[in-house]
């Protein structure tokens, strides 16, 4: 679900007092001549390249085994406009898997046009954060895949009942579950909906040219990109944006330079005074293609937002110079979309007792 927001600007969120430590510690970088920075080389140590991890061809979940049933299932749901009570929204409709998982818009218009609270952040590489949704409430890609169906303000389905009505209405549905569910007397339920849609999102994995960097393929990156890189590690961005999806933890808004905001974060879920301002962290891979940015998808250009993490959660101004090297290295970590795997399915036919789109 997505609350209203006045937050200002955000991208990148910290909260750790080793990254307090180095806010206090980092001085500003002088600015650096156009002329010195083309012939620059970076040296990169690799033992500070030990916080990032080479995306996995899958993000594998014991407690929901992939096959490929269901992940067949999986796609054909997460593009069905059925499961909305309009049938005119779907997963893809918000997360658009041509546009790198996201629309393109601050806010994601629902049922009835209705926009949500908060920016539609991307699907890719998410199995490789700690928690999903921006707040962190669902646990896993499972939970949150059940959450926008039952949205108000979303897809606005009135209850799981009338979800698994409409797909039990639609018998290529019936016959898809009982493939995809095997030995379930009754697999068309609620929670499998999330199972399914869960097994397909583990697989929309983007690796980039920086993977191969990672691997020891010195040639994957080049000079400028790895300036970028050398000039991110300097700022300390990896604090937060670590890991396989660089990014996914949950961290603190506003470590130095405190943000004046009504959303409160995790806070206004859990109500815990150490949760206040408390917001997961964005990957940032394919950063370049998920404009606007931060939460409240405020910001247009990603030197902006560079520059506004750098100031509320280091407390320092980042030379220009030094921004657009940073933005050079973070469009290497642009990755090539699954087009196969990413392609719409044909979605079964409603059967004769299919609920009819309901605009109320």
């Amino acid at each position: 679900m997505k609350l209203k927001t006045l937050v200002r600007p955000l991208l990148l969120v910290a909260a750790t007092a080793g990254a307090a430590a180095f806010a206090q510690a980092a001085k500003p970088a002088a600015p650096a001549t156009p002329a010195a920075a083309a012939t620059q080389k970076a040296v990169i140590d690799r033992a500070l390249l030990t916080v990032f991890k080479a995306l996995p061809a899958r993000f594998e979940d014991p407690k929901n085994p992939i096959t490929a049933e269901k992940v067949e299932l999986g796609r054909m749901l997460y593009f069905e406009n059925r499961l909305s009570k309009n049938h005119d929204v779907s997963c893809n409709s918000c997360h658009d898997l041509n546009k790198y998982g996201v629309d393109g818009k601050p806010f994601s218009p629902g049922h009835k046009k209705q926009l949500g609270g908060r920016n539609s952040p991307t699907v890719y590489n998410a199995g490789g954060h700690v928690l999903q949704f921006w707040d962190g409430r669902a646990p896993n890609l499972e939970e949150q895949a059940k959450g926008p169906i039952l949205n108000p303000v979303e897809m606005a389905m009135p209850s799981e009942a009338r979800v698994v009505e409409t797909l039990k209405s639609i018998p290529g549905y019936v016959t898809a579950f009982q493939k995809a569910f095997p030995g379930e007397a009754d697999p068309v339920t609620y929670n499998n909906v999330g199972l399914a849609i869960g097994a397909f999102e583990r697989q929309l994995v983007t690796p980039s040219r920086f993977d191969k960097y990672l691997s020891g393929d010195e040639t994957a990156l080049n000079d400028a990109e790895k300036l970028g890189l050398k000039k991110y590690l300097e700022q300390g961005c990896q604090t937060c944006h670590n890991g396989p999806a660089i990014g996914g933890s949950l961290q603190k808004l506003g470590l130095v330079l405190p943000y004046q905001s009504k959303d409160q974060g995790r806070f206004d879920l859990t109500k815990k005074e150490s949760d206040r301002m408390i917001f997961r962290v964005p990957t940032l891979r394919n950063v370049a293609k998920t404009a606007p940015y931060f939460h409240d998808g405020s910001v247009k250009d990603l030197q902006t937002a560079v520059k506004l993490m750098a100031q509320h959660q280091f407390g320092k101004q980042i030379s220009d110079e030094d921004t657009k090297h940073i933005v050079t290295f973070l469009d290497s970590l642009t990755g090539e979309l699954p087009k196969s795997y990413i392609a719409k399915p044909k979605l079964p036919a409603s059967g004769p007792k299919t609920p009819k789109p309901d605009p109320s």
